[in-house]
């Protein structure tokens, strides 16, 4: 069996990105993958502006202590004029600031005075330096300056910034294409009667989910019959047009799992079982297109056990996944837990580096759900995360784990 770094370093070494890319609008690149470098088309912001409410004006005209009368009015988007010495304006958050000023008071720190004649004068309470309250032109984003770069996969503020550098569009890779069908003749699908042996297709909805949050293209072929031939005929249709073959269950070597000898009668195994808990029987290959031998779809094969199918998943065929994406990646940023929490619970030592189902508690430590089986959902659903175990150690109440909360591992 392999070590779960070194199945994950051999995952990643396989994987082939997609090459053909699309220009899409901002609005429909959320979950994309970037195929190039991004320049910005124009600074960010444009022209020095206001980061708040107040009044511009010259911090020298303050030295005499006189109030400054009021010339003009600034809102964001309007064109001012000059500021002419020894007077202030009115100016409002984003508006551009005027030539001559040089710093603005917030308007809280401000006096508005009456004069005789009925002008409104303004009277500054507070230490005023050049530079004050403005946003200088080009201080998030210069023109001609590299703000996205290939390979990331694009987040609503990665579609903010593209925005914010005037980039109407962005070129992605396109979506991968991922096949997926389910074997086992006890898999009923929600909503049939479910008759005596069988159980219902949790993998299937869970699968989906976990493809779609990946911003994967699925091409579902159902639930295929326990036998050989079906399984052969199932892999050869998938593998037509599809980046990347996963199928859940019939990977182990019971009479019934028929998954790796038809993967390998159809193509090859390159990875078979990794010393994990739960998933251990997770397969790897290619399976050939048509007639031509060199022209392969990868495989993979997920345990049946729904928890162990999400394990796997999360921990190997996302990554595998992100790299056929297009994505920069590396084994140790997957393999690393982002963060390191006590365990409330104790762990009992085990053969195989373990994921436990935790969930972060109201001081800050980490449970472990009671049953930790590879059926059991409950424990997904219940938790906030993944806790990492090492192989062969017992943790103790008050030991350090490291940590992938659920929402890092989409």
């Amino acid at each position: 069996m392999l070590h779960f770094e070194e199945a994950l370093t051999r995952l990643l070494e396989i994987a082939q990105p997609v090459a053909e890319q699309e220009n899409l609008l901002l609005t429909e690149a959320l979950g994309r993958v970037l195929a190039a470098d991004q320049l910005a088309r124009a600074s960010s912001p444009p022209a020095d502006n206001s980061e708040m409410d107040g009044y511009a004006l010259r911090v020298d005209d303050l030295a005499a202590g006189k109030a400054l009368p009021i010339h003009q009015r600034i809102a964001a988007g309007q064109s001012p004029q000059p500021l002419e010495p020894g007077t202030a304006a009115r100016i409002f958050t984003g508006a551009p600031i005027p030539s001559g000023a040089d710093a603005v008071v917030m308007q809280e720190q401000c006096e508005l005075l009456d004069t005789p004649g009925g002008a409104t004068q303004l009277s500054v309470n507070a230490e005023v330096e050049p530079g004050d309250h403005i946003r200088r032109a080009g201080e998030d984003i210069s023109e001609g300056q590299c703000i996205l770069k290939a390979g990331t996969r694009l987040r609503a503020q990665e579609l903010g910034l593209a925005a914010s550098g005037g980039l109407p569009n962005l070129p992605v890779f396109r979506r991968l294409r991922v096949a997926v069908f389910f074997t086992g003749d006890e898999l009923i699908e929600p909503g049939e009667t479910l008759p005596p042996g069988a159980i219902y297709n949790s993998n299937r909805s869970l699968l989906h989910g976990l493809l779609q949050a990946q911003a994967c293209e699925v091409r579902d072929m159902g639930t295929v019959p326990d036998t050989l031939e079906a399984t052969r005929a199932a892999l050869r249709q998938a593998a037509v047009d599809s980046d990347l073959i996963i199928t859940s269950g019939g990977v182990s070597v019971g009479e019934e799992d028929h998954v790796k000898p038809a993967v390998e009668a159809e193509g090859n195994i390159s990875i078979w079982k990794i010393a994990i808990k739960p998933g251990k029987p997770l397969a790897c290959g290619r399976v050939r297109r048509g007639k031509n031998h060199e022209d392969r779809t990868a495989f993979i094969g997920l345990p049946g056990n729904p928890v162990s199918a999400y394990v796997t998943f999360a921990m190997l065929v996302r990554p595998l996944i992100h790299k056929m994406q297009g994505m920069l990646v590396s084994a140790n940023r997957y393999a690393s837990p982002p963060f390191k929490l006590t365990m409330a619970t104790p762990l009992k030592s085990g053969s195989r580096t373990e994921f436990v189902r935790v969930r972060l508690n109201e001081q800050g430590q980490l449970e472990g759900y009671i049953n930790q089986g590879s059926g059991v959902l409950t424990s997904l659903a219940w938790g906030s995360g993944l806790a990492l175990k090492p192989a062969n150690t017992a943790i103790a109440a008050g030991e350090p784990l490291g940590y992938w909360p659920f929402t890092a591992l989409v």
